[in-house]
């Protein structure tokens, strides 16, 4: 699409909107940067636009009139789509796109992208890592923290992007077309944004939607709603498994990932070779091997990488021992599923601190998982008290109700002995107290240095 003169609307102040007004801006396009949040003051948002900015800023409200002048809209992700501005937006037949759709119109090269409820983030970094070790232009972008669209205008035909993609950011896609993706799984999240089930596995399974014949999808054989998905899709399929051996496709045997098809059997790694602990980690490994097996990668390339890959930041993260108990960061477990995880990786008794942000998730399979390693749950954030009325319908009665991260951290070293683990990883979003999982794991971090 040419943008020259067009008149586009970034919905969104947020970092996605932002580098989206700085693409289009680029490109020659008039851009107007609305905001329906009506607290916020136009300096402020100002004050994030580079200084030659010209995007006129809205805030609150938009007229029929200021629609009826639009050429395109840009979604930021954490607007839903079916707001009753946007539905306006629709019904006026204006072109509604993502943040996700305008990188790719503006990008160039190949794109290999990542989706599912968890273990984004780790799978993305990983692969990232395994493509620098074999390309010179190596972008790693979207819901990781690295806006696409900033990334998007420095590419060449060259490059490579590894894209970590949000179920809000597939929403939105037209074009949007990677040569191998992966969903490493799908389970109940964000029913607050797609109200249900089938909604939300049927956005999550649109990353494959333009793929060809050519192109490869990455999925997990151990999630029954992949499986079924993978034995209908048109194009190449590679299950993973860390349940099974596979016939064709990656699986974890005698604690060895391999990978295997019709004419060969080859060792990935050992796992106790990686940096990283936990089967859900292994998935992770195996994911980004298979998504770059399928791109052609070297396969010594890939156990260079795999080898030499650290855990991210705020998941399942050391962050330091003190009189004998040791402190984990997994503040990216924001929802039940991811912080199951975070349970079965504890080896000790362990001082779990949970609560925030209600996303309409279900919490018994979480305090279900427990399995004894518990010996308190230390609750905060506004879903405290729904989680403690599961944990006794469980029969899990060692509860501490804590107003701030700050009484959680104080509660549990006061009741942590020598051998065991306190461990952050809140099955819930941080938006009731924190702007991002990121700042609340860094506030966790610091307060338990500061102990």
């Amino acid at each position: 699409m040419d943008f020259k003169d067009k008149k586009v609307l970034v919905f969104g102040s947020g970092i996605s909107g932002i580098g989206a007004c700085e693409l289009l801006e680029k490109s020659g396009a008039t851009v107007i940067l609305f905001d329906g949040n009506e607290k916020l003051h136009e300096e402020a948002i100002r004050m994030k636009l580079p200084s030659a900015s010209k995007a006129q800023i809205l805030i609150g409200q938009i007229s029929d009139e200021q629609l009826k002048e639009l050429d395109l809209v840009v979604l930021s992700p954490g607007v839903p789509t079916d707001l009753p501005v946007v539905e306006k937006m629709k019904a006026a037949g204006i072109r509604i796109w993502g943040e996700v759709e305008l990188a790719y119109e503006n990008a160039k090269g190949d794109v290999l992208a990542i989706t599912g409820t968890n273990g984004k983030t780790t799978t993305t970094s990983l692969l990232g890592e395994i493509m620098k070790c074999w390309k010179e232009s190596v972008y790693v972008v979207g819901n990781i923290g690295n806006p696409y669209t900033q990334a998007a205008p420095k590419m060449t035909e060259e490059s490579v992007t590894v894209a970590e993609i949000s179920s809000f950011q597939l929403e939105t896609i037209d074009q949007f077309h990677p040569k191998v993706s992966a969903i490493l799984n799908i389970t109940p999240d964000h029913l607050n944004r797609h109200h249900t089930m089938e909604e939300y596995i049927r956005v999550k399974e649109l990353i494959t939607k333009n793929q060809t014949s050519e192109d490869t999808c990455v999925l997990n054989y151990e999630d029954p709603i992949l499986r079924a998905f993978g034995e209908n899709l048109q194009i190449r399929v590679l299950f993973f498994s860390s349940e099974r051996k596979l016939k064709q496709g990656l699986y974890l045997e005698d604690e060895t990932i391999w990978y295997a098809d019709e004419s060969q059997k080859l060792a990935i790694c050992k796992t106790q070779d990686l940096n990283i602990v936990g089967k859900h980690n292994y998935e992770n490994v195996m994911a980004a091997a298979g998504m770059a097996l399928s791109y052609g990668v070297p396969l010594e390339k890939i156990q260079e990488a795999v080898k030499a890959f650290q855990a991210v930041e705020h998941r399942i993260e050391f962050v330091t021992e003190k009189s004998g108990v040791v402190y984990y960061n997994d503040s990216k477990g924001t929802n039940p599923d991811a912080a199951i995880k975070g349970i079965q990786a504890m080896s000790r008794p362990t001082l779990l601190i949970g609560g925030g942000y209600d996303k309409g998730s279900d919490y018994t399979e979480w305090i279900q998982s427990f399995d004894g390693k518990v010996k308190y749950l230390v609750l905060l954030g506004v879903t405290k008290e729904k989680i403690a009325e599961t944990a006794r319908k469980c029969g899990f009665d060692n509860i501490i109700m804590t107003e701030s991260l700050e009484e959680a951290v104080k509660v549990c070293a006061e009741n942590a002995e020598s051998g065991d683990a306190v461990l952050l990883s809140p099955a819930c979003a941080s938006w009731d107290m924190f702007p991002s999982y990121e700042v609340r794991g860094r506030r966790f971090k610091e307060l338990v240095r500061n102990l």
